[in-house]
């Protein structure tokens, strides 16, 4: 179906007016850096009640969409620059999309208002369902699974040989922040989260990771690809774990789509048609892999700068599971990992899953369902 939803990247924050109260914006295409959340929450300060009211009167709906510029984030990457999105939501919809560093920012930028939903690993879920307590967010499908690496300098083959040294992950308290911690629990190795212990955890942007790493500065780090991918061949690294070896079937959930729990319940009709899209994009995905690295790298260049090369690529591709299956049992692991390492408190999931839309969708597409 023909659609005029527009997408806004640069100026994503041109309205913080509700989802059901804003007006048209302009498309814009950009080739610029991330969005920081600092910078978000400054641009974002509030709308004037006039300007609230003008919007409502349009009658029309904005939906505002987040993710990262990471192969683990291919099938939002596809929906995206493929316009999967765009045909699946309704004419009367915007689609407003916005790039994210880590999913701790894109859950702060969902709790502020300014996003709607976002793809975002698994521990940035759980800190939002523990922080709201159960109200503010819902899981309504899975995207990836796999995909991340513990990677090292030459000379270090042992978990003991990370004694002293230091790692980086990308947040504190991203998902690969909380996998290594746990790991190197596991392994004897004490941390602490003011980046003390016995081995020292420095959490910076992937990409300053691989300066860091290529300077010397960090000794390794546990992290998502590309950016595995690109510390082996652009850093000189090797893998001392592939997360995979430490899960059940080689399985666990890299990347999930959660949508806020107000979106639902007000709109479930536009949460189906972006699952629509979502099932397309990953059909896309896995069906025409060649065409999708080529999407996928084009668009991280545009929003990072750097272009991989395509044996990077297609390193970082086959590391990695696109699937809508959101791999519940694995998310419920992680929050325990997270809270044995002190970074979350006890915490109920149950609710956090709402796949009833995602299940309609694959059983008009003829496609097998999912469960929690």
């Amino acid at each position: 179906m023909p659609s005029t939803v527009r997408r806004n990247r640069a100026g994503f924050c041109q309205s913080q007016v509700p989802l059901h109260a804003r007006s048209r914006v302009r498309r814009h295409r950009l080739a610029a850096a991330l969005l920081a959340i600092a910078t978000l929450a400054a641009a974002c300060g509030g709308v004037a009640p006039a300007a609230q009211d003008g919007a409502a009167a349009s009658g029309e709906l904005t939906l505002r969409l987040g993710y990262f510029p990471n192969v683990t984030h291919a099938t939002a990457i596809v929906g995206i620059e493929e316009g999967f999105f765009e045909k699946s939501i309704e004419a009367d919809v915007n689609l407003e999309t916005a790039p994210f560093n880590s999913g701790t920012e894109a859950v702060e930028a969902l709790f502020s208002g300014a996003i709607d939903a976002t793809f975002a690993g698994p521990n940035p879920a759980i800190n939002a369902w523990q922080q709201s307590h159960g109200e503010a967010i819902r899981i309504v499908s899975g995207a990836t699974s796999g995909g991340a690496f513990l990677v090292v300098r030459e000379g270090i083959d042992s978990a003991e040989d990370l004694r002293g040294r230091t790692l980086s992950s990308p947040d504190l308290g991203n998902t690969q922040d909380v996998a290594l911690r746990s790991w190197l629990k596991d392994q004897g190795l004490e941390t602490t989260l003011e980046g003390e212990g016995d081995v020292s955890i420095f959490p910076q942007d992937n990409a300053q990771i691989l300066q860091t790493f290529r300077a010397g500065e960090i000794d390794g780090a546990w992290v998502p690809e590309p950016w595995a991918a690109r510390l082996i061949d652009e850093g000189g690294g090797r893998i001392l774990v592939d997360e995979r070896e430490l899960w059940a079937d080689g399985e666990y959930v890299t990347t999930h789509l959660i949508v806020s729990t107000a979106l639902l319940e007000e709109h479930p009709d536009v949460v189906k048609q972006l699952l629509e899209g979502v099932v397309t994009a990953n059909e896309f995905v896995n069906e025409k892999p060649d065409d999708a690295k080529v999407s996928v790298n084009d668009a991280i260049e545009a929003l990072t700068g750097s272009r991989m090369a395509d044996e990077t690529m297609s390193t970082a591709w086959s590391n990695l599971h696109f699937t809508l299956d959101p791999i519940a049992p694995s998310l419920r692991e992680s929050a325990t990992d997270a809270v044995d390492v002190g970074l979350l408190e006890p915490v109920d999931l149950d609710g956090i899953y709402d796949l009833t839309l995602l299940n309609d969708v694959l059983r008009e597409a003829g496609l097998p369902g999912v469960s929690e």
